[in-house]
C-alpha cells in the first residue's frame, strides 16, 4: 500500500504547486515569477528540452488569421501518449533531485524535525481517516513551520534553503499544456515503483526512508498555498476599498 500512498501524496503536492503558481500567476505577471523563480525555471527548461530531444519533437505553429500572424512557434513531442509524460517527468524528476540536495546538504536540521509521522503511509479508506488525515495536514503544516524556526542553521543557510525550496517546489506545477502528461507521470512512475517491488524487496523500505522529504515538500506547498490565499484576499480586499468610483 506504500506505493499507491506515495503516488497519492505525490499527486496532492503537485496539485498544491499548481494552486500556488495559480496564484501567482494572479497577483503578478508570469515574467516576474520566472524571473523570482529563475533557478528552478531554468532546470525545468534544460529538463523540458531534454525531454524533447529524447522524445523527438515537432515545431507547432497556429496558422495566421485574418491575415494577422499566429503565436510564437512552440515545440511538441511527437509521440501522442508517452511523449507527454516523458516531457513532464524528466523535468519533474531534475527538481526533486535538486530538492533532495537541498533537504539532506543544506536543511537536514528542518528535514529531521518535520514530523513526518503525520503523513499516513496507508491511503485514508473511510471517511473518518479522511478527516483524521486533514487535520494532521493542518499539524503538519504547524511542525513545518515550527522546524523551519527552530532550526539550528546559520542564517545564510536558512535564508538559502527557505528560497530554494520555494523556487523548487512551485516548479512541480504541471507545465501549461501538458497537464494529463504529467498527471499520466505520475500514475505511470506508481505503477512502475509497484512493480519494481516485486522484485526489489528493499524498495519500500527506500520510499519509507524519503517519507521525511515527502513530508516537507508537503508541509512546505500547504503554508505556502495558505499564505498566497491569505495575500490575494488581502490584495482583492484593498483593491475594493481603494478603489474610486
Amino acid at each position: 500500500m506504500i506505493y499507491v500512498s506515495a503516488s497519492l501524496w505525490v499527486l496532492v503536492i503537485i496539485l498544491l504547486a499548481w494552486g500556488v503558481d495559480r496564484i501567482w500567476k494572479g497577483l503578478a505577471k508570469p515574467q516576474t515569477i520566472r524571473v523570482f523563480l529563475w533557478p528552478a525555471a531554468i532546470l525545468a527548461q534544460i529538463g523540458r528540452v531534454l525531454a524533447l530531444l529524447i522524445t523527438g519533437a515537432k515545431v507547432v505553429k497556429a496558422p495566421p488569421e485574418n491575415g494577422e500572424p499566429g503565436p510564437a512557434a512552440d515545440w511538441a513531442p511527437k509521440m501522442p501518449v508517452i511523449g507527454p509524460m516523458v516531457v513532464a517527468l524528466v523535468p519533474m524528476t531534475m527538481i526533486t533531485c535538486v530538492l533532495y540536495f537541498v533537504g539532506v546538504r543544506l536543511g537536514y536540521a528542518v528535514v529531521e524535525k518535520v514530523p513526518a509521522s503525520t503523513v499516513s503511509t496507508v491511503p485514508p479508506l473511510t471517511l473518518a481517516a479522511f478527516w483524521d488525515q486533514l487535520r494532521a495536514l493542518l499539524t503538519l503544516s504547524q511542525g513545518t513551520l515550527d522546524a523551519l524556526r527552530n532550526a539550528d542553521l546559520q542564517p545564510w543557510k536558512l535564508l538559502l534553503f527557505t528560497y530554494l525550496m520555494i523556487c523548487f517546489t512551485v516548479r512541480l506545477a504541471p507545465s501549461p499544456g501538458n497537464v494529463r502528461g504529467h498527471f499520466g507521470a505520475i500514475v505511470v512512475i506508481g505503477v512502475a515503483a509497484g512493480l519494481a517491488g516485486t522484485v526489489l524487496t528493499e524498495l519500500p523500505n527506500l520510499i519509507q526512508g524519503a517519507w521525511p522529504l515527502l513530508a516537507l515538500a508537503l508541509g512546505w506547498l500547504l503554508l505556502m498555498l495558505m499564505g498566497s490565499l491569505i495575500l490575494r484576499a488581502a490584495v482583492s480586499s484593498a483593491k475594493v476599498i481603494l478603489k474610486t468610483d
